[in-house]
């Protein structure tokens, strides 16, 4: 006879127990979780890291930029101060340049520190001579045509008028040895129709006299004179310098009829 087969019992499913025993409780607590739930929540364990990983990297750069907006929101108002308080020292700066102009106008020439008080603190205008009444003027009044000296000293020609066809050779005016700094007067009343920088001149100043006649004076080292004012004869317009295309101090000084240049010392004298 055949043995009967041994009882046969059910497959279990394999999981995995969690026992939770309270202090001085009697009975423990078990908790069975299969395999699957493990893997499940191995999964989305996994799953939630890379998540975060990836949200840091994607959204860090913003979430720093916006960390730096109140303080680029501070720095915005303070250039928004800065600038405000730029306005109003240049608005004073224009008021001081302006009435600075005004005080130039009524003495009639620059207000500059002179060479023999260079220590002085104070700004010093230049000699003025005076005259006894009924005595005649050394200048015009008004708008005249250029026919004065244009330097309180009377210099050293270096190089005078060269109507040559080629620009290096063409000078169209006189070159007069003065040091650094020398009063330049306008020889004749008219208007400043331009000043500026030059390549060739450096600083020049340019007059409109009547008659279609002209003045430039270049190489300055400072300009007086104002664009568009109105300067009598013998005003100080500048002062004498090595700008522009120079080898030494001097000053250039040109007159022109009708825009071409003519010969100065034809027109001109050295009266003091």
């Amino acid at each position: 006879m055949t043995a009967p087969a041994p009882p046969s019992h059910p497959r279990r499913r394999k999981s995995v127990s969690i026992i939770i025993q309270r202090d001085s409780a009697l009975h423990a607590l078990t908790f069975r979780i299969p395999r699957w739930g493990v893997r499940a929540i191995y999964v989305g364990a996994v799953a939630l890291g890379v998540g975060l990983i990836l949200l840091v990297t994607l959204f860090g750069p913003i979430l720093r930029q916006a960390a730096r907006v109140p303080g680029l929101d501070r720095e915005v108002d303070r250039l928004r101060t800065d600038n405000q308080r730029v306005r109003e020292l240049a608005a004073a700066l224009d008021s001081l340049e302006s009435n600075y102009e005004r005080l130039r106008t009524m003495l009639g020439a620059d207000l500059v520190r002179t060479s023999l008080n260079v220590g002085s603190s104070l700004p010093l205008a230049p000699p003025l001579q005076a005259r006894y009444p009924g005595a005649n003027t050394r200048y015009e009044q008004g708008p005249s045509r250029p026919r004065h000296w244009p330097l309180d000293d009377p210099g050293f020609v270096t190089q005078g008028l060269t109507l040559a066809d080629t620009a290096d050779e063409r000078h169209p005016g006189l070159d007069i040895a003065v040091p650094t700094g020398t009063l330049v007067r306008a020889s004749g009343g008219g208007t400043v129709l331009q000043t500026g920088d030059h390549r060739e001149y450096g600083l020049f100043v340019l007059l409109e006299h009547p008659d279609n006649h002209q003045t430039m004076y270049g190489h300055l080292s400072r300009i007086v004179a104002v664009q568009g004012a109105s300067v009598r004869a013998g005003e100080v317009i500048g002062r004498s310098g090595n700008t522009g295309r120079s080898s030494a101090p001097h000053l250039h000084f040109e007159i022109r009829v009708n825009g071409r240049a003519v010969d100065p010392s034809t027109m001109v004298r050295e009266d003091r």
